[in-house]
């Protein structure tokens, strides 16, 4: 049997943007014949994910080792959804806020999608909804996707309190709506199934974190009495030098901070990044005017949670609520120990 050629660019192309997935009907506007199709399925080097919906990785997503894997399954699950409905499908609710790229929903999402008319079922990968045809819309790679002003009330109903959260905390950090937003889409919430629960959620949005991770953090430590004084706190030095930015803040008695960094592993993992975290953290507790602690996501499910664990230290180091915070940013007195030999 002679060799099977590559697949023609173009289809590669279209998968590529679609999270590695392709449907019947756009390999054949590409230049590919059914029967290859069915060829590359046949051999395995592709896999039916759904009706006429194709992976052209064969590697099963679960399985897959690439550093934005969490994204990837996530991006996956969405289009799977919308490409196995047909190409009137819409994604809506949390599959909208992936296609609008809004951090901070779960690792396994619902694929949800909305079909014009009678619902095409696929109980096996999306959940159809029906939402008001007049739901205003934006053409994002080359779907009509809700606003995510909609897409936020859609998906916060459906979401835990840690995710609803962090997505709302994204989606104003990254710009895509403002703080005075965040209420009109509270407001577009009202009266779908399972609002009742979130209506405390939506004031603990800030928008400052640059993580869903910082706003999980934060949330632990609301949870303990232990809010944090400030957020993305700039420190610099007498020199007017900057020293670095905490993620979550607590000004002592004494005057010094309870500095507490939320590392998120794509962030902090390089070679580069923790050199400067480590040059950085030794320029701010040189001279004790910064106490620091830095958690990983792998903190939040400790035996003991780790707002209690943030409290009890903060408890230690006599912190009491309602301490006056200096403007931004902040004057430290520290040594930089790396500045005398040019390091």
């Amino acid at each position: 049997m002679r060799p099977l050629s590559p697949p023609p660019a173009r289809v590669l192309d279209v998968a590529r943007a679609q999270a590695g997935l392709i449907t019947t009907a756009q390999c054949e506007a590409a230049g590919m014949t059914r029967t290859r199709l069915a060829r590359m399925a046949r051999q395995g080097r592709w896999v039916r994910v759904a009706p006429s919906v194709y992976d052209t990785d064969p590697v099963p997503v679960e399985h897959r080792e690439r550093p934005d894997l969490f994204d990837h399954r996530r991006r996956w699950s969405a289009w799977r959804a919308v490409l196995a409905l047909g190409p009137n499908a819409m994604p809506v609710g949390q599959s909208a806020l992936v296609f609008h790229g809004v951090r901070g929903l779960p690792v396994r999402i619902t694929p949800e999608a909305s079909l014009p008319g009678a619902a095409r079922l696929q109980p096996d990968v999306a959940v159809v909804r029906q939402y008001d045809p007049a739901t205003p819309t934006k053409l994002v790679a080359g779907r009509r996707v809700p606003t995510v002003l909609h897409a936020l009330a859609q998906a916060v109903p459906t979401l835990d309190r840690r995710h609803a959260v962090a997505v709302l905390d994204d989606a104003v950090h990254q710009g895509l709506i403002t703080r005075a937003q965040v209420e009109q889409a509270h407001d577009l919430a009202r009266g779908r199934r399972g609002v009742e629960r979130t209506h405390a959620w939506w004031q603990l949005v800030d928008g400052r974190a640059e993580s869903p991770l910082e706003t999980a953090v934060r949330l632990e430590c609301i949870d303990a009495d232990v809010p944090p004084d400030d957020l993305q706190r700039v420190l610099v030095d007498d020199r007017g030098t900057f020293l670095g930015r905490g993620d979550m803040v607590w000004r002592l008695p004494d005057g010094r901070w309870f500095w507490l960094e939320a590392d998120g592993s794509e962030v902090h993992t390089a070679p580069a990044a923790l050199y400067e975290d480590r040059r950085r953290q030794n320029a701010l507790v040189a001279d004790g005017g910064v106490v620091m602690q830095r958690v990983t996501g792998r903190d939040l499910y400790g035996p003991v949670g780790l707002g209690h664990q943030i409290a009890a230290r903060l408890r230690n180091l006599g912190w009491v609520p309602g301490q006056p915070l200096p403007q931004q940013p902040s004057t430290l007195r520290a040594r930089d120990p790396y500045r005398s030999t040019g390091v």
